[in-house]
């Protein structure tokens, strides 16, 4: 049986929740999710960024791998991955799963201390699953700054949110800002907000 078929399994997945609940009931703001992203949403995410790039792709807190699954299926090589993750569990799950990628135990938040010396090249894309909307807005858009600085122009910031609005301002920002449709199946319904500079 293949690895990708083993990871599939229903059980595999009940021992990813489990573990991803574990984590949020020891710092429930941290994670800002009660589950790992629905496969619906983290296709959605997934489908934003090329697989034929070449470049890096950075994931900002993937967790048990929902997302990061997801951009695998979608065709983008494990060995382009640079999964940053601030639990050291979830940092050890990641490891056995995705092999190839790089995995970065740090702070996403400190986004330019933490990829120090660990991009060759400008990212190609970059896919959060941050609970942004817990942290205060200058908290959000020094990461987001933090981020396209650390990307090719016109590469896409790929983020989810539970709330109606972008989670982070968008007036006058000078960004190409482009909103999914709501995703319903996903508990609790999300959206996807992709941010790029022209």
């Amino acid at each position: 049986m293949s690895r990708v078929a083993v990871l599939r399994r229903p059980e595999k997945r009940r021992e990813y929740d489990g573990k991803f609940l574990k984590s949020w009931l020891k710092n429930p703001l941290r994670m800002g999710a009660v589950a790992p992203s629905g496969p619906v949403l983290a296709r959605r995410m997934a489908s934003y960024v090329d697989p034929a790039g070449t470049g890096p792709v950075i994931e900002l807190g993937p967790g048990t791998g929902a997302i990061t699954a997801a951009l695998v299926a979608h065709g983008v090589d494990p060995k382009r991955l640079v999964l940053v993750e601030y639990s050291m569990d979830f940092c050890r799950l990641l490891r056995e799963r995705f092999p190839t990628a790089t995995i970065v135990h740090g702070d996403a938040y400190a986004l330019n201390r933490t990829l120090t010396g660990r991009l060759a090249e400008p990212a190609d894309a970059l896919v959060s699953g941050l609970p942004l909307m817990t942290r205060p807005e200058p908290i959000r858009l020094k990461l987001l700054n933090e981020a396209l600085g650390l990307m090719k122009p016109g590469a896409p910031f790929v983020q989810f949110t539970y709330s109606v609005t972008s989670p982070v301002p968008i007036k006058g920002s000078g960004l190409i800002v482009t909103p999914s449709e709501r995703i319903w199946r996903n508990i609790p319904p999300a959206r996807v907000w992709v941010y790029q500079r022209p």
